[in-house]
C-alpha cells in the first residue's frame, strides 16, 4: 500500500468551500480585512501605521506622546474658543462631540459583537467539528508563539495586522490563480516524495520480521 493515498481534486486553497467573506464572519471584520469600505480600511491600516512608526522609528514614549497630545488638543481648543468669542459664535463643547454617549454605546456594541464572533470562530475550533482546521490553528499560534520571541511586540503586531489587512484580500483578487499554483506545488510535492520513497526508502535493506510468541 503507498504511503500517500491519491489527493483528491481540489480547486480552492486548503479545499476551502466557503467565500472569504464568509470565513472572516461576514460582518464589519470581513469588510475591513477585504477591503468592501476602502475609506474604513485605508483609515486604520494609516492610524496603525502612524502609532508603529511614532513608537518604534521615533522611538516616542507612551506618556509623552500622550502628553504632546493633550497639549495639542488644548492649545486648538484655546485657539477655538477665544476665535469663537471674538467672532460672537458660542463656544465649542468638544466633551458632546469628541464622547458622546450616543457614539460610546455604538463602538462598545460593535466591539461587542466581533469580539462575539471571534470567541465563537474560536469556539468552533476548539471542540473539533473540523480537525484539519483546529490542527492548522494550534499549529499557527505555536508558530506565532516562537516568532513572538525573536520580534517586538509592537512591530510583530504591526507585520501581522499588516498582512491580515493585504494578504486575503490581494488572494481574493488573484484566487482562481493562487489555487492553481498551490495545487500544482502540492502535486509535485506529492510525486516528488512517492519517487523518493520508491528509489530511496523501498531499497534500505530490512531485516526479517520476527514472529511474536504468547504465552
Amino acid at each position: 500500500m503507498p504511503l500517500l493515498e491519491q489527493y483528491p481534486s481540489q480547486t480552492k486553497l486548503f479545499g476551502r468551500e466557503r467565500p472569504l467573506h464568509e470565513l472572516f464572519g461576514g460582518g464589519r471584520v470581513a469588510d475591513l480585512v477585504l477591503w468592501r469600505n476602502k475609506q474604513l480600511s485605508g483609515g486604520v491600516l494609516a492610524i496603525a501605521t502612524l502609532i508603529w512608526f511614532l513608537f518604534e522609528v521615533m522611538e516616542y514614549n507612551f506618556i509623552t506622546l500622550m502628553c504632546h497630545i493633550a497639549i495639542a488638543v488644548m492649545l486648538f481648543i484655546f485657539i477655538w474658543a477665544n476665535a469663537a468669542a471674538l467672532l460672537e459664535k458660542p463656544p465649542p463643547q468638544l466633551p458632546d462631540i469628541i464622547l458622546s454617549e450616543q457614539g460610546f454605546k455604538k463602538v462598545s456594541l460593535v466591539f461587542q459583537e466581533e469580539l462575539n464572533l471571534f470567541l465563537s470562530f474560536l469556539h468552533e475550533i476548539a471542540i473539533g467539528k473540523n480537525l484539519k482546521l483546529f490542527l492548522l490553528t494550534i499549529a499557527g499560534l505555536w508558530i506565532v508563539s516562537v516568532m513572538g520571541n525573536y520580534f517586538n511586540p509592537l512591530s510583530f503586531l504591526y507585520f501581522g495586522y499588516l498582512c491580515i489587512q493585504t494578504l486575503p484580500v490581494m488572494y481574493e483578487q488573484y484566487e482562481n490563480d493562487v489555487d492553481s499554483l498551490a495545487y500544482q506545488v502540492v502535486h509535485d510535492a506529492k510525486k516528488l516524495f512517492m519517487r523518493f520513497n520508491e528509489n530511496v526508502l523501498n531499497k534500505i535493506p530490512r531485516g526479517p520480521v520476527k514472529e511474536k510468541k504468547f504465552n
